[in-house]
């Protein structure tokens, strides 16, 4: 009996030690989302990240490396087919001209209009271990990001919210100065909140960036640079932007070219 016993105890122990590879830690997670003994909702993660060359509206997770003779190639082709300009003066530009931040209802995008304000939906997009407030299955109060542009985790509560902002890939104020000045604000405003322009990334990457185009600043993370190069021109193709030609030139050496 003793040696049922103790198959019976490596058993139970086997077992406790499946469940916890398979749900992981999110138990001990802190933050100042509310446990689930206290209500608060988990969601499933947003998935691996994906190559914008498979992810042409946006709506897949993350910013995934562009890799292979033949994604290259294609990246090439994308670039190359880019109209070229200077860049224009930034005289009048304010973020206001793209209606106020996170708006829901700008049209003509993916997931405008369906009650959660579009930076939350992009959390939710990319991030993994959701946790949500108390009551809502919009407001994320904690995350885990794999940030595509340091190639770093990020563990975020919402306490800390500028430890990830949302990029956008191309910034408002470049496309100002590339022609969307002259645009109707419902067209700006596509663009503020299409989440093919949008990005959940380190804070601190992102105000390195500033309104910079991919001649002045890449992602540090080299392995996602002609990715960031294929969502740049995804963007200017979909709102017939031309970009600078050193900006091209840039985006073109990421991809092999």
């Amino acid at each position: 009996m003793r040696r049922h016993s103790r198959i019976r105890t490596v058993w139970a122990a086997g077992a406790v030690l499946a469940l916890t590879l398979v749900t992981g830690c999110e138990g001990l997670v802190e933050g100042d989302g509310p446990t689930a003994s206290e209500g608060g909702a988990e969601a499933p993660a947003a998935g691996r990240a994906v190559s914008p060359l498979r992810n042409p509206d946006g709506t897949g997770p993350g910013l995934a490396p562009v890799v292979g003779d033949g994604p290259e190639a294609a990246a090439r082709k994308l670039v190359e087919g880019l109209r070229t300009k200077g860049r224009g003066p930034r005289t009048g530009y304010d973020r206001d001209e793209f209606g106020y931040a996170w708006m829901d209802s700008a049209d003509g995008v993916p997931l405008a209009r369906n009650g959660c304000d579009t930076r939350n939906d992009l959390l939710k997009r990319d991030g993994q271990k959701l946790r949500f407030r108390s009551g809502s299955d919009c407001v994320v109060v904690a995350m885990t990001l794999d940030d595509p542009y340091t190639g770093t985790t990020v563990e975020w509560r919402k306490q800390q919210a500028s430890e990830v902002q949302i990029d956008h890939v191309v910034p408002l104020s470049y496309s100002w100065q590339m022609g969307s000045s002259r645009w109707p604000e419902s067209k700006r405003e596509q663009l503020a909140n299409d989440p093919l322009n949008l990005l959940p990334v380190q804070g601190r990457a992102n105000s390195a960036k500033r309104d910079s185009g991919p001649a002045s600043w890449l992602p540090p993370n080299r392995s996602v640079r002609c990715a960031y190069a294929v969502r740049f021109a995804q963007v200017a193709v979909k709102y017939e932007l031309a970009v600078t030609a050193p900006d091209r030139q840039a985006m073109l050496r990421q991809c092999g070219g």
